[in-house]
């Protein structure tokens, strides 16, 4: 089987690569996202030539007009509701899919979007759509599918059990957020224990941690000590005790791993 290369560029934001296709999520490409600040540098410049993003929703932690701009004129795949919006602003590769829309982004990748609850904080001034996003890869051979569940934002629905099927098959990787931009979760979010169930509740293979250790209010990133660091080792621990059929894998920002999506 041919492997899928997860790089975790910190945040949401994860550049997938496998047989020439890729596609990357939610782009922060920047420093910052807003009054939101990034600890580290700005992520490496691996993102270039992508064949399609995946977006999850239209907080600014998650959609950065900057970052969309850096990237030209891809196509941005998200909920019709925020497609419009986009375009409105400048990003013109934005397309909008219907719940049973599945597109053909590159040769063998096909991309339909997943349900998401993640409307507690809702904003006055952009659509609050949200989504996640199958990725589906056929590969060359038979047996060499895989099927990729970018979750996005979004708090432990009884509608996201439906996703196996929707993708014909488990998941064989998931990009679970664990946590979020501040020591507390607002509603709408998961974290390490409700990321875990979610991938017994799908029988994910491989799951890798994002949107946690990377973003922090303005001096708030010390306080309490030590909470930007925790979810990502923490949520390997639920995996173990609540997960054993699925496999973490655990980035640093900028990291990456071959993840062949096989079962233990």
């Amino acid at each position: 089987m041919t492997a899928l290369t997860v790089t975790w560029l910190g945040h949401s934001t994860v550049l997938l690569e496998r047989d020439g296709v890729r596609v990357l999520t939610d782009p922060l490409l920047h420093r910052h996202a807003g009054v939101l600040r990034r600890r580290g540098g700005r992520p490496a410049d691996v993102w270039h030539d992508v064949d399609a993003v995946l977006l999850s929703h239209l907080h600014h932690d998650h959609a950065e007009l900057g970052s969309l701009r850096l990237l030209g004129d891809v196509p941005v795949l998200t909920a019709p509701s925020n497609a419009r919006w986009l375009r409105s602003h400048g990003i013109r590769g934005a397309i909008g899919l219907g719940p049973d829309e599945v597109v053909e982004v590159a040769p063998g990748a096909r991309v339909r979007l997943t349900p998401a609850v993640h409307g507690h904080r809702p904003m006055p001034h952009r659509p609050n759509a949200a989504n996640g996003h199958l990725l589906l890869l056929d590969g060359g051979t038979p047996g060499d599918e895989l099927a990729v569940w970018a979750v996005g934002d979004t708090e432990l629905a009884p509608e996201l059990a439906g996703v196996p099927v929707l993708a014909g098959r488990s998941p064989d990787v998931v990009l679970a957020p664990v946590s979020g931009w501040g020591p507390r979760l607002s509603g709408g979010h998961l974290g390490p224990l409700q990321a875990a169930e979610l991938c017994a509740l799908v029988g994910a293979g491989v799951a890798v941690p994002v949107h946690w250790g990377t973003l922090h209010a303005p001096g708030g990133r010390h306080v309490p000590p030590g909470w930007m660091d925790r979810p990502g080792a923490l949520f390997a621990h639920e995996v173990a005790l609540h997960a054993p059929g699925t496999r973490a894998v655990v980035l640093a920002p900028g990291e990456s791993a071959e993840v062949p999506g096989l079962r233990r």
